[in-house]
């Protein structure tokens, strides 16, 4: 779900909630505080203020590959000026350095400067530690010099009863960020909101996953892709066994009350799955219960390190949460807490090693969603419009400096969400990551 939400969770936070037919549950009432497949429909101009949609499909239905190359960042292993961010340095737990296995070519992935006074990392220089901690995995880093895509969506719910406020406020600032400090182009980009008269560009459940579709479509290796979805999630109960808690996770398109919300598992099998080695896909959610809503199996904490089922700290979380549940007689919440508690007791270290062998990708998928899987995440108003509190930290930390590390970025974003958000922003990809390498797209 989205920041700021009067409620704590979707699925079982706010009294009375009930399982659509979906088996997914509902945005709350009141204002916020809540080889192929077959080619979308051919998709028209869109109303006023956004660039035509021309990477769309053809009137024959073929996926054009989109025009015009990223530019390159430059083949220099040299460190660029780091980000100054208060996290120590830590040894990377899979070291990725220029030149090394998954991350060669003629314009390998640089590293990002540790701050000042701290240990250089393996790799900086010419003289590459090339020893990997951990049996190697079979993925290959994009140095996104290739061509550049984006997807952006963002659903404001005007006029229901799970109305949001800055869901197209996000749009329009992620698409002139992404434009002035990435390269990417009007031209590439799809962009579906629900402020257009369009029917091709609302974000039905049928449109968002025609637009994840085309997102992907033909990717080669050093290509970068780039999807924006800021709007309502939720939780649905697993039912394939791939999630430790119990609950798979949602977004919630336009018309989710009929045609259902979208759960990870399909959005991994549209968006990872098809992706080759060397290929990038990076995505933010900015929505409530985002934490590993394209399941990717790799999660990263803030000191750079790999996060393992934490039995304690889960426990505490839950405490809390049947704490306020009891306060609010949600005797429901208080069940299902138990329920998935237990589940994650049981299995949640089995689950999180099968799912590291069966949803990795050899592809460089990078995900930073608003909050962990439990939480809410903030519609918020920030320089002075509403905003979702996420999409504007990560351009906010990003527009100081673009220099930086995965581990840099991800205590700058949460640096500025932690003085006014109880939220915490995740990190998760779809192979091990080297958190000191800089951070591109």
């Amino acid at each position: 779900m989205y920041p700021g939400q009067a409620y704590k969770k979707q699925n079982k936070g706010y009294p009375g909630a009930q399982p659509n037919s979906f088996g997914g549950f509902a945005p709350p009432p009141g204002r916020p505080s809540p080889g192929g497949f077959v080619a979308p429909p051919q998709y028209g101009a869109p109303m006023g203020g956004y660039p035509p949609q021309t990477g769309y499909p053809s009137s024959s239905g073929v996926y054009p590959p989109p025009g015009g190359l990223g530019l390159p960042v430059g083949g220099s292993t040299k460190s660029p000026y780091p980000g100054q961010y208060s996290a120590p340095y830590q040894q990377p737990p899979y070291q990725q350095p220029p030149g090394s296995t998954h991350n060669h070519g003629p314009q390998p992935v640089p590293y990002a400067q540790p701050p000042s006074g701290q240990a250089v990392p393996p790799g900086y220089t010419l003289e590459h530690n090339l020893r990997a901690q951990q049996p190697a995995a079979n993925f290959q880093l994009s140095n996104c010099t290739g061509r550049k895509r984006a997807l952006l969506i963002g659903i404001n719910y005007a006029g229901t009863k799970s109305e949001l406020k800055g869901c197209l406020n996000d749009v329009k600032n992620i698409k002139k960020f992404i434009i002035t400090y990435y390269n990417f182009r009007e031209q590439d980009m799809v962009i579906l909101t629900d402020d257009q008269r369009d029917r091709k560009m609302i974000p039905t459940r049928e449109n968002i996953l025609a637009g994840m579709r085309w997102l992907v479509a033909g990717a080669q290796p050093n290509d970068s892709f780039f999807l924006h979805y800021s709007g309502h999630g939720g939780r649905a109960k697993d039912n394939n066994g791939d999630e430790d808690d119990g609950y798979d996770e949602t977004i919630c398109p336009l018309d989710y009350e009929k045609a259902g919300q979208i759960v990870d598992d399909t959005m991994h099998d549209i968006l990872v799955r098809p992706l080759p080695a060397g290929a990038r896909l990076t995505v933010i959610f900015d929505s409530c219960h985002s934490g590993t809503a394209l399941d990717l199996p790799y999660v990263y904490s803030t000191k750079g390190i790999l996060k393992e089922p934490n039995l304690l700290a889960d426990g505490g979380n839950m405490l809390l949460s049947l704490g306020t549940s009891y306060l609010r007689r949600d005797y429901k919440n208080i069940g299902e807490s138990l329920m998935s508690f237990g589940k994650k007791t049981f299995s949640g270290k089995k689950i999180s090693e099968k799912n590291k062998q069966t949803k990795a990708s050899p592809a460089d998928v990078i995900m930073f969603s608003g909050c962990k899987d439990i939480q809410t995440s903030a519609d918020a108003h920030e320089g002075g419009e509403n905003t979702g509190a996420m999409s504007f930290a990560f351009i906010s930390t990003l527009t100081k400096n673009r220099q930086v590390s995965y581990q840099q970025l991800l205590n700058g974003i949460r640096d500025v969400l932690v003085s006014k958000y109880s939220q915490k922003p995740q990190l998760s990809a779809s192979h091990p990551m080297d958190m000191n390498l800089m951070f591109m797209m």
